[in-house]
Order: C-alpha cells, then structure tokens, then sequence
C-alpha cells in the first residue's frame, strides 16, 4: 500500500485491522493452551510452573 501511494488513512486502517486479527489468533491459541497444557500441569501437580509460564507469555501478549 506504501509503494502504492495509498491515502495514509487507509494504511493505519490496515494495520489496525492486521493487529486486531493477530490479537484474536493469539487469544484462541492461548485459551487452548490453557485448556490443555495448564490444565495438564496442575493435575500433574506442576502447577507452580505452569503459573509463572503463563504469567510470562501473558505480559508479552497484552503489550
């Protein structure tokens, strides 16, 4: 769109919606990560580490 000499609107609105669908992508993965591999470690009583794994990747993703 920037080679294309697209209105500047335009182009924000596209990153807007890029990072909207990336946002959804990254909250399905994470609530099946949940569903799974947390709800794995905390009956096989790691718990604790799946926690602070969880509490990681989540500071990552809200920035």
């Amino acid at each position: 769109m920037i080679e294309g000499d697209r209105y500047c609107i335009d182009i924000l609105n596209q990153i807007a919606a890029a990072r909207a669908a990336l946002g959804k992508v990254g909250t399905t993965i994470l609530k099946s990560h949940m569903q799974g591999c947390v709800t794995s470690a905390i009956k096989e009583e790691r718990s604790e580490q799946a926690i602070d794994e969880l509490m990681d990747v989540l500071t990552k993703f809200m920035r």
